[in-house]
């Protein structure tokens, strides 16, 4: 294995080459972190918010959207599982990227994800002092959002163990919550629940309420309500057992997505008419909940929400420094960026801190051109990523074919012919963005940023190869 480069210095390893193991990076997070992590990092705010408006655009037929989006999901962690079990790197898909096809789509794809991450941290506060602000009103919202920075900032400044805790004490509270509306759910499908009558299918009868058109928005709205699953092989790097830890993760995700994604959306369809206002208003849980009449749940589903989104504030504003710690590593960025202490990169932290809180000061100053702007361009971010890690995982795989050594502990199904199933349901992704007018900006405009990206860093490819 190469020695890890100098910060003084670029790195002038092989792209190729696996990355060496940063020793100056605690590993204090234990495999019951990052189970929990793997567990609860597939429930987030899209699942309990952002799903109501694919619910009111494709009807019951969300149920066949979010099946359809999980069957790609369920590839790219596969693919991402297999590179990261066999390259463990707090850089995740942006190393995998630099190592397949070069330093500049790691640059492309490191500092757009960086990017989306930083601003869904500052989204996520704003969500989150909503619902804080509902119970306590009169309270300004700009308090609850710097006191919720403050408190991630603080705990991610800490040792990596701190992070773990807070995730894990979430991710249990999100399971426990799903779990159970699950259970109540199906109770009630099937009419046993105490003073409730069985819907039968009554709700189901107008499957595509507005045809092809709103199963494409539902399909839409389902991709990204997926985001965020990449943390756990971010985190894993900084796991007791990387390898392990990751293996089990991903090994995991089939379940998790068909019953955490799928059967809530199922059970939702069931109990509430898909047309029903409350599900936008108040989100798809809460509607649920209430049309149970269970005294209370829909409130208490609203503290579950509140902690999805401080979950996500406080996994996000971990992957954004992480990410941002493993580029400059390679030679990608302010080497300030890159300095440790206590085995945390502190000053990564507080970058993507800052910047997170920048995103809110924008939300209140420039709504409506510059936030507007900013949250167009990250738009299809995810989608980018995901194409960087299934062209990766098809170069680096046939490398490993090639090479001496053990097989992967994580290997993908069906290879080659799944990465390329999985690359034109990409690809059909953005054609229908493409064809969606709200959608088609976006989709260019994170176009426009991931090329600008991409320029920078094979300038910067070329000034290093010239050196």
């Amino acid at each position: 294995m190469p020695s890890s480069p100098s910060l003084d210095t670029p790195p002038q390893r092989r792209a190729d080459a696996p990355e060496a193991p940063d020793a100056s990076l605690s590993h204090g997070l234990k495999q019951r972190h990052l189970s929990m992590i793997a567990l609860g990092g597939v429930i987030g705010s899209g699942l309990f918010v952002g799903s109501g408006a694919g619910i009111a655009a494709a009807g019951p037929s969300i149920v066949v959207a979010f099946a359809l989006s999980g069957l790609l999901v369920m590839l790219v962690m596969r693919m991402l599982g297999e590179m990261s079990a066999a390259y463990p790197s707090s850089g995740s898909f942006s190393a995998h990227a630099e190592r397949a096809i070069g330093p500049w789509a790691g640059f492309a794809a490191g500092w757009s994800f960086w990017v989306l991450l930083c601003t869904a941290v500052g989204m996520e506060g704003i969500g989150a002092a909503k619902i804080v602000q509902g119970w306590l009103p009169g309270t300004p919202q700009w308090m609850w959002v710097a006191l919720f920075m403050l408190v991630f900032c603080g705990a991610n400044l800490a040792a990596v163990k701190s992070f773990g805790e807070f995730e894990f004490w979430f991710a249990a509270l999100k399971v426990g919550a799903i779990s159970l509306f699950l259970v109540l759910g199906a109770l009630a499908v099937a009419g046993v629940l105490p003073g409730t009558d069985s819907p039968g299918a009554s709700n189901l009868t107008d499957f595509l309420p507005h045809g092809s058109e709103g199963l494409v928005i539902g399909l839409l709205a389902s991709v990204f309500a997926y985001g965020g699953l990449e943390t756990v092989t971010i985190a894993a790097a900084e796991s007791e057992d990387p390898v392990r830890g990751v293996a089990n993760a991903v090994r995991t995700a089939m379940w998790r997505i068909a019953l955490f994604y799928v059967g809530s959306m199922a059970v939702v369809v069931t109990l509430v008419p898909w047309d029903s206002k409350e599900i936008v208003t108040k989100g798809p849980y809460v509607a649920a909940l209430d049309h149970l009449g269970i005294p209370g749940a829909g409130q208490l589903m609203n503290v579950v929400v509140l902690a999805a989104l401080l979950s996500a504030m406080n996994a996000n504003t971990y992957g954004s420094s992480r990410i941002a710690y493993s580029l400059v590593r390679r030679g990608m960025g302010p080497k300030a960026l890159a300095k440790v202490s206590g085995g945390v990169p502190r000053v990564a932290v507080l970058v993507s801190s800052v910047f997170g809180f920048a995103c809110v000061l924008l939300s209140y100053w420039r709504p409506d051109d510059v936030f507007a702007w900013l949250l167009n361009m990250i738009g299809a971010v995810i989608l980018v990523v995901w194409i960087f890690i299934a062209v990766s995982q098809l170069v680096l795989r046939r490398r490993m074919e090639h090479a001496p050594g053990e097989r992967p502990a994580v290997r993908m199904w069906g290879f080659p012919w799944l990465t390329w199933v999985a690359l034109a349901g990409m690809a059909a992704i953005f054609v229908l963005m493409a064809r969606q007018p709200d959608t088609r900006v976006q989709l260019y405009s994170t176009g426009g940023m991931t090329l600008v990206l991409a320029a920078v860093g094979y300038a910067r490819q070329r000034a290093r190869a010239g050196r």
